[in-house]
């Protein structure tokens, strides 16, 4: 067949004829991708599926699923106080921490993009030990330490502010914003590091081009070069960060126990805990993974749309 013959079939293909084409063409690529994809689907796509059905059954592991329909839903939502709980403070936790880490890295990144090379290695390396190990943990636990030897502690009773040390992690008014600040400080993590690689990657002649089209200003570099060069790994980051924002879980545990006094910063993650954990019932804990893999599509949709106007 000769090559124009070849166009014009390639152009009166459907969509599936299309796709076929194309998976042909490149079937060594495919191939290599086949131990990949086993592996995501056994231990990914296939136990989500089955988590979805756990979540309509009553299932303690040991004995065989018992078909409750919606009855798990209709407890969490109007007869679980502790789930409610959870959920608000999940969804607050995810808007400051979310939005927050997410700025915050682009920016330091965006600062560090402009240090020499050797600089910035160093610096980038300051910023990104905390949550590569865990040291943040440690640090606050000496600082806002609920003894006379915490350092905050010490320094008010010093000044004469305070007569007694202040329980830090065990006070109601406190846990809420000190885990948010540990939250944000450990979030310059691996989507730190690809906006740093976003960043090096822009070519410098589009700015050098925007300079000639009247662009003035760093700003309008940001917009209208920087960031629409960085879509895709805006998205990686932005990813990362809602997920992070809705496991925080793990930070209030480690800080102020399970549960939290008075059960300040509860999150679903420590509500799933408890139910598939302690009470070993996995139709209701899938019931509420299933609630929160909704929440992180939902938002994850919702950072893809405002993405998209990036630039325009």
């Amino acid at each position: 067949m000769s090559k124009k013959k070849e166009t014009v079939a390639v152009h009166n293909m459907s969509k599936a004829q299309w796709t076929w084409h194309l998976m042909k063409q490149y079937k060594v690529g495919y191939f290599m991708t086949i131990p990949f994809m086993i592996l995501f689907f056994a231990f990914t796509v296939i136990p989500v599926f089955a988590s979805v059905f756990v979540a309509f059954t009553d299932w303690n592991l040991l004995q065989t699923p018992n078909f409750v329909g919606f009855q798990n839903f209709i407890t969490l939502f109007l007869n679980d106080d502790l789930f409610i709980i959870a959920l608000k403070n999940t969804i607050l936790f995810a808007v400051v921490v979310g939005p927050g880490s997410y700025i915050m890295s682009f920016v330091i990144a965006w600062f560090i993009n402009e240090l020499d090379p050797k600089v910035r290695a160093f610096v980038t390396l300051v910023f990104y030990a905390p949550s590569l190990t865990g040291s943040a943990y440690t640090i606050f636990q000496y600082i806002f330490s609920s003894d006379a030897y915490g350092l905050v502690n010490g320094w008010l009773m010093n000044f004469g502010l305070i007569d007694a040390p202040i329980r830090w992690f065990q006070t109601e008014q406190y846990i809420f914003p000190l885990c948010i600040i540990i939250s944000l400080w450990m979030s310059l993590n691996t989507g730190f590091l690809a906006s740093i690689a976003g960043l090096q990657g822009v070519d410098r002649a589009q700015y050098e081009a925007a300079a000639v089209d009247g662009i003035t200003n760093r700003w309008q570099e940001l917009w209208y070069v920087t960031l629409p060069n960085m879509k895709e790994t805006l998205m990686f980051s932005a990813v990362l960060s809602i997920t992070g924002a809705f496991g925080f879980g793990g930070i209030v545990t480690s800080m102020a126990g399970d549960p939290p006094t008075g059960y300040v910063g509860y999150t679903l993650t420590h509500h799933l805990g408890e139910y598939s954990g302690a009470r070993m019932e996995f139709g209701y804990a899938s019931a509420i993974s299933f609630v929160l893999f909704l929440i992180q599509i939902g938002a994850n949709m919702a950072i893809n749309r405002a993405l998209s106007k990036v630039g325009k």
